[in-house]
């Protein structure tokens, strides 16, 4: 056994020797540890966001702890399950590193496995792409990613890329960045598991955080992959502020018959770390799974699963 799987399997020994309540205070005490400026950061951070929960110190609210304690006390045996499916030991530190983080408010792991070559979704080592590329891009926002595939893989690297965004001031900002590029479709829609009608919930600190809401009279289309695009996808990217399982879910027959690259954000709740590496998985087996992040030590987002 490396020094990686020792200290995971450790950590999962010492969570499952607590009950939720044990794990709960443990996780608060920890917090209570670090200074008084990366406490009052991560709380406005979480505060902001609200994806995690919110920590209210002065009113005892200490959401964002119970949530993360109630899910590593229900899941840690699923959390194991990704570790194990992990394909490099890379991904591995970086699975333990972020565990560690939400237990022990651990930075130093973090800040050794944070992604420092390659940029966000593109490890040049895991993601090969061609000039046969169709690219679904899920969250496309002012066009960065697809920038982004076009710097590491060049313009001549795909033959279509569908562009996902639902708001409507950054989708013309989407259209004017892109417009020197061929062969991309943008579509002012959000992606979900059913064809609806959604509310934008509009985020004070950025508009890339809007998030969609049910509304029968709302003002956003939504549809599923499977009924918006016909033809064979190579690659999935999505970053969706917690709407990626359901996208997920509405992609099921091109994951199945395309068997496409997956790039998914797992970052916007403590679920999505365990659950879409199993859902996929549940879709389709061959698929093999790897994780990197790139973001503050202090608390990891912009946590990638790359699913090949």
């Amino acid at each position: 056994m490396n020094i990686i799987d020792k200290n995971f399997n450790d950590l999962v020994k010492e969570i499952k020797s607590l009950d939720e309540y044990e794990l709960y205070y443990r996780i608060r005490k920890n917090f209570d540890n670090v200074s008084k400026e990366i406490q009052t950061s991560c709380i406005t951070f979480f505060n902001q966001f609200k994806y995690w929960g919110i920590i209210d110190i002065e009113n005892n609210n200490y959401e964002e702890i119970k949530l993360k304690a109630k899910e590593l006390y229900e899941h840690i045996d699923d959390f194991a399950w990704v570790y194990n499916h992990l394909c490099d030991y890379r991904s591995k530190k970086t699975f333990y590193s972020i565990l560690s983080n939400w237990y022990r408010y651990d930075f130093l792991s973090t800040y050794q496995s944070k992604e420092y070559m390659f940029d966000d979704y593109f490890d040049l080592d895991i993601v090969k792409c061609s000039n046969d590329e169709v690219i679904v891009d899920l969250g496309a926002y002012t066009g960065d990613t697809v920038l982004s595939y076009i710097k590491n893989y060049g313009k001549n690297s795909y033959k279509k890329i569908y562009c996902y965004e639902i708001t409507p001031s950054i989708f013309e900002q989407l259209k004017n960045n892109l417009k020197n590029l061929d062969n991309i479709e943008y579509r002012l829609k959000g992606i979900s598991d059913e064809k609806c009608t959604m509310s934008i919930n509009n985020n004070e600190e950025s508009l890339s955080a809007n998030t969609l809401s049910i509304d029968n009279n709302g003002d956003v289309d939504v549809t599923t992959l499977d009924l918006d695009i016909d033809e064979t996808i190579t690659l999935i990217k999505a970053d969706i502020e917690g709407f990626e399982q359901k996208a997920i879910n509405g992609g099921k027959n091109h994951i199945l018959n395309d068997h496409p690259k997956l790039l998914i954000s797992v970052y916007h709740n403590n679920q999505d770390l365990w659950k879409i590496p199993k859902m996929i998985y549940e879709m389709h087996n061959d698929y093999k799974f790897y994780l990197r992040y790139n973001s503050s030590p202090i608390y990891p987002t912009e946590i990638t699963l790359i699913a090949i």
